[in-house]
């Protein structure tokens, strides 16, 4: 198992792992194979992916606006948790934002994601209740 940059040639075999994770969010926009890939040039050094004998069995995306990172769509295949994968991911993306110079990085989960939410919480990340969290669908 290998952990590696991901490129929009595995974006196929990682959004099928986000549709076979429990918890997992997508929008037809912004997870479609052309907003990912948008996404992967904005941010070429900061996501990852795990890869065991050609198959992706987990995922990380991270980016950041040059004072703030943010973490989404982490995901390892049911078949491969509790062997560190996640955490390997969460490093490397971490490592990356660091070497970019950013020194916070924030995610969402859903509050009813349980898994998620105690993944996080055991690798160091609060959550902060002085915060609504606020999103629009820009249209014109």
């Amino acid at each position: 198992m290998q952990i590696r940059l991901m490129t929009i040639t595995d974006y196929d075999q990682v959004y099928s792992l986000w549709l076979n994770t429990s918890g997992m969010g997508l929008n037809n926009l912004d997870d479609s194979q052309e907003g990912i890939e948008k996404f992967l040039k904005r941010n070429p050094t900061t996501c990852f992916v795990a890869e065991d004998e050609g198959k992706i069995v987990g995922v990380i995306l991270s980016g950041h606006d040059g004072r703030r990172g943010h973490i989404y769509h982490t995901a390892v295949s049911e078949a491969y948790r509790g062997q560190g994968i996640g955490q390997k991911l969460v490093d490397a993306t971490l490592h990356a934002l660091a070497q970019e110079g950013i020194n916070k990085a924030s995610l969402v989960v859903f509050e009813t994601n349980e898994l998620g939410n105690a993944f996080w919480e055991h690798r160091g990340f609060g959550s902060r209740t002085d915060l609504v969290y606020r999103d629009k669908v820009i249209e014109f």
